[in-house]
């Protein structure tokens, strides 16, 4: 497939608010390959470090520990990169393995400043999904089995870190409605009909049919 054929779908979300779900589902209906954390396996793949250091890292901007501070262990025995350890070596190597990805065909990536990253690629949709504080506060509760007090907590400092990633290496404001090309709020919709209405955006953008 030429790249300029394929449906590149880019969905930031805040937390709660079912962006992994409303991602997944147009996944499947645009018959894309859907990543969200699967990037970092990838990422470790291509660049010889560990999976687990870059979750550990995943959308996370706190100017890196110094090797001083981590073992040898987040790194692979073939890793080539040990020379080249620092936060910015990490974005690099997922960047990467993001691009390449969205070159080999239809695909769905959650996060990860993937719309930046893929800026340059046609037929790429970013969308951006929100919810009322109060929805996600009950969602988190939930997940995490916790006081709304503690979810709201958890949250605020979570986005706190996933904006300050994003704005770092974007140039961009994360949630900002100037950055996406569309904006969704499922407490308003549901998710599925959220879906339904993102499904026909991207139609209508891109002459893509699910």
């Amino acid at each position: 497939m030429d790249k300029s054929d394929n449906i590149i779908i880019n969905v930031g979300r805040q937390i709660g608010s079912g962006g992994h779900d409303v991602a997944r589902l147009l996944a499947e209906r645009f018959a894309c390959k859907f990543y969200d954390k699967e990037i970092l396996n990838l990422a470790a793949r291509e660049s010889g470090f560990s999976q687990r250091f870059f979750e550990q890292n995943d959308e996370h901007k706190n100017f890196f520990r110094t090797l001083f501070n981590i073992h040898t262990p987040f790194m692979s025995d073939n890793s080539f990169y040990k020379n080249d350890f620092s936060q910015e070596s990490l974005f690099r190597f997922q960047s990467e393995a993001i691009r390449k990805a969205a070159c080999e065909g239809n695909c769905v990536f959650v996060g990860r400043c993937a719309d930046y990253v893929l800026r340059d690629m046609p037929n790429c949709i970013n969308i951006f999904i929100t919810a009322d504080m109060e929805s996600r506060v009950n969602v988190v509760a939930g997940r995490l089995g916790c006081s709304k007090e503690d979810a709201r907590k958890a949250i605020v400092s979570g986005e706190n870190k996933r904006s300050t990633y994003y704005n770092f290496y974007t140039g961009k404001q994360w949630g900002h409605c100037e950055s996406y090309d569309l904006c969704v709020n499922t407490s308003r919709l549901g998710i599925e009909r959220s879906v339904d209405i993102v499904t026909t955006f991207i139609e209508n953008a891109t002459n893509a049919k699910p």
